[in-house]
């Protein structure tokens, strides 16, 4: 088939490496305003069988609902749209049509193995789940204003795989956050720590932390409590942790987010390519996006904030 990739930066030129080398790839067609690539050739993706949506957020609603239009299946970076009400309107124009959103984690394994544990019973009963999203240095002072805030632009991913690997619902969400680092962030309104206190809808309770200052490398994880075991994951060689307990650390810490989760994003590429449905559709972004939505208003307004109160 021939592919489109619209958007050449650090995960489209990743994306375009990828699709390249796809068995089922014949030609790939990329378009980026001032970056090129050895992948592919210049010309307009809209004339392949399916596009790769990789350029920057607020181009993101109209490219979709473009691909949509003309019938061509469509694959985008989070998040859909910078708001609930676009959004919104992007599900109700992409009605019929094959769009699967970026939310990587559902592909990596560990996430994977830790579904299908706690699906299978061998957790038993979850009582608890821990989330951390931590980078180890900020992005750039610019993209701060137009990132949407940390919940919206980071952990967002935690709310998606906590309601994938569950299956449960959010319901609530008190959220904290703090500025430790450079003043362009409490300037832009936004924080560089965080956490938070989640509960589905089963009563179950998450909590999570993140922060863009994490100087050990890059730092995700989740632990899934159940009355039979424990289960985490992201607890391998390279986790940027180091114990007490006379335990090494890292030789080689997670860099960046593109390191840890190249598997998943290569996998999520290839359902794309291959599936008929998409395992990752714009209702589940937008469920995600509810959260931050709430979890932005609690920070905002320093209260718990019920998720029904940022339905649309």
């Amino acid at each position: 088939m021939r592919v489109g990739l619209l958007g050449l930066g650090r995960i489209g030129a990743f994306h375009a490496a990828t699709l390249a080398a796809h068995p089922l790839v014949d030609e790939l067609i990329v378009s980026d305003p001032v970056r090129t690539s050895p992948h592919g050739r210049a010309g307009d993706p809209f004339e392949a069988d399916a596009v790769v949506i990789a350029t920057p957020t607020s181009t993101h609603a109209e490219l979709i609902m473009k691909a949509c239009r003309l019938g061509i299946p469509a694959f985008c970076e989070k998040p859909v749209a910078g708001t609930v009400a676009d959004t919104v309107k992007v599900l109700e124009a992409a009605a019929g049509n094959r769009v699967q959103i970026g939310f990587q984690r559902r592909f990596d394994p560990g996430y994977v193995a830790a579904a299908h544990a706690l699906r299978a019973g061998e957790l038993g009963e979850l009582h608890r789940v821990h989330l951390v999203t931590a980078d180890p240095a900020p992005p750039p002072a610019a993209y701060i204003p137009l990132s949407g805030g940390l919940f919206r632009d980071c952990h967002i991913h935690d709310f998606d795989i906590l309601r994938w690997v569950t299956g449960r619902e959010v319901v609530s969400v008190y959220a904290r956050g703090a500025n430790r680092g450079a003043a362009f962030f409490a300037e832009a309104g936004d924080v560089d720590n965080s956490a938070a206190l989640l509960t589905l809808d089963d009563g179950t309770l998450a909590t999570l932390q993140g922060s863009r200052y994490n100087g050990g490398g890059y730092d995700v994880r989740m632990e899934l409590a159940g009355t039979r075991r424990t289960q985490a994951v992201g607890l391998g060689p390279r986790a940027p942790l180091h114990t007490t307990e006379g335990l090494p650390g890292p030789e080689e810490p997670w860099p960046d987010f593109v390191a840890r989760f190249e598997t998943a994003y290569r996998a999520e590429l290839d359902a794309f390519l291959r599936s008929d449905r998409s395992p990752c559709p714009i209702e589940d972004a937008l469920e995600a996006l509810y959260v931050a939505e709430a979890a932005d208003l609690s920070l905002r307004e320093g209260r718990p904030v019920e998720v029904t109160e940022v339905r649309r």
